[in-house]
């Protein structure tokens, strides 16, 4: 029988979002941001590429390669692991197993010693934990149909990633007062070799690991599928293949968003991963001011991913992501034309400093309703028992065109010689990602998929 398109919610599937199944599933979202607010953007990364490992220019080059690496496996397998739990019932096992071998993964950088020699670990550690992550992302994303009804599945998307930001923040403030700059001295803020730093990883896999536990109670398993269940792994992409061949047939739509948001999510994720690099050489910010930024900007963003979620349920993720992008690029200009100067209004000095505190946190204001209303688009569009495949496809695309951001950031700074440029080429690629998503029609115009089983 073939695989149809996500029918009207059983009545049992929660209809608020302070109900145990989400909350529970939420929980997952605010322990994960140990992992990628902690370790691989703002402090863990960092200490990686310092000079201790044998120059920074070295030690960036390695992680670099290490990352990309993880990428290419990344977008090499998700797709057949999201079917693979999908068709054998075991969404929420895989999740479990992944994000355990990310905690384990995580802890073991406590060995990551300031040492050139140990460069290659730490990154290894990293990238093995990045591939791990984002496995348990793709069953975890796809969760999101069984916990929400076609009417709340943008609050609860949003929801979700709101409690990311948030914890996110908790996490940041104590790593700041108990570790980087710690408000009392006690063993564990010790600096020799980079004891404070190491013990991070170990503060972060404990985090990850407690608030990963709830929703493997609370959220049931999926059925299984057993024919698709006894297919061997490389028949899998078999199938993969023939599924993608029947959604672009019954509904091409799916797959145009699907290439959209892969671009306007790389630029989105190069919000993140560049405005400390930008905070700091553009700016003049001091790593603890960089933390703080990090903090009031998740709250902001936290804050934006609730209001996009409303908006998501009333208007439709389509217009929510539109209007975000719109932000986005409106702000970032300003950061890049305002951004250069000094000045003066009414006899107050407005430095680049304050440039980037206001338009910089009205950035993060717009990447959490659009990061979520696409998450709740997919959802909606996602066949039946094909949720994880098709959120697997989602991680591939993103991949497949994760170079962009980063390379135009690179290109312009080369060729306009000042680092400042780099949010040019971020802004090229948010309004390639607006372009190509304003002929995609929204989740409710789109014609349900219907795609072979095995």
């Amino acid at each position: 029988m073939p695989v149809k398109s996500a029918a009207p919610a059983p009545p049992d599937r929660p209809t608020r979002i302070l109900s145990r199944q989400v909350m529970s599933w939420a929980s997952w979202d605010w322990g994960s941001a140990a992992f990628n607010a902690v370790m691989t953007t703002f402090v863990f990364t960092v200490y990686l590429t310092s000079d201790a490992f044998g120059g920074e220019e070295r030690a960036s080059s390695t992680l670099g390669w290490g990352l990309a690496a993880a990428g290419l496996l990344i977008a090499l397998l998700a797709p057949v692991t999201g079917q693979r739990s999908d068709n054998g019932g075991r969404r929420k096992l895989w999740l479990g197993v992944n994000s355990l071998i990310v905690a384990l993964l995580t802890g073991l950088c406590f060995f990551v010693f300031p040492r050139p020699e140990l460069l290659l670990l730490g990154v290894a550690l990293i990238a093995a934990a990045n591939i791990f992550f984002e496995f348990a992302g793709v069953n975890y994303n796809a969760m999101l149909s069984q916990i929400s009804t076609p009417s709340s599945v943008g609050r609860i998307s949003g929801f979700g990633w709101a409690m990311g930001y948030v914890g996110g923040i908790i996490a940041l403030v104590i790593v700041l007062v108990a570790f980087v700059q710690p408000v009392v001295d006690w063993a564990g803020s010790s600096t020799k070799e980079a004891l404070n730093i190491r013990l991070v990883a170990v503060f972060s896999a404990l985090w990850f690991l407690a608030f990963a536990l709830p929703v493997m109670f609370a959220v049931p398993e999926v059925p299984r599928q057993p024919k698709a269940a006894q297919l061997g792994f490389f028949a899998s992409y078999g199938l993969l293949i023939r599924r993608v061949k029947a959604i672009y047939r019954t509904s091409p739509h799916t797959i145009f968003f699907l290439l959209a948001s892969a671009v306007f999510r790389d630029g989105l994720a190069a919000v993140f991963t560049f405005g400390g690099i930008i905070a700091a050489g553009t700016f003049g910010f001091e790593l603890s001011q960089v933390i703080v930024f990090a903090i009031a900007g998740n709250v902001i963003a936290a804050l934006g991913a609730v209001v996009g979620g409303y908006f998501d349920d009333r208007v439709g993720p389509k217009r929510v992501i539109a209007a975000s992008l719109i932000g986005l690029l409106v702000a970032g200009s300003a950061v890049l034309i305002l951004g250069a100067e000094t000045y003066s209004f009414f006899g107050m000095a407005w430095t680049g400093a304050t440039t980037f505190w206001v338009f910089g946190l009205l950035l993060t204001l717009f990447v959490g309703p659009a990061q979520a209303s696409s998450r709740a688009y997919l959802a909606r569009l996602a066949p039946e028992g094909g949720e994880g495949e098709l959120f697997g496809l989602y991680a591939t695309t993103g991949r497949a065109v994760s170079f962009l951001a980063p390379t135009l950031f690179a290109l312009s700074i080369g060729i306009f010689g000042a680092q400042r440029y780099g949010i040019l080429g971020i802004l090229v690629v948010l309004l390639a990602g607006l372009l190509l998503l304003l002929p995609v029609k929204p989740p409710a115009q789109v014609a349900p998929a219907v795609v072979p089983a095995a």
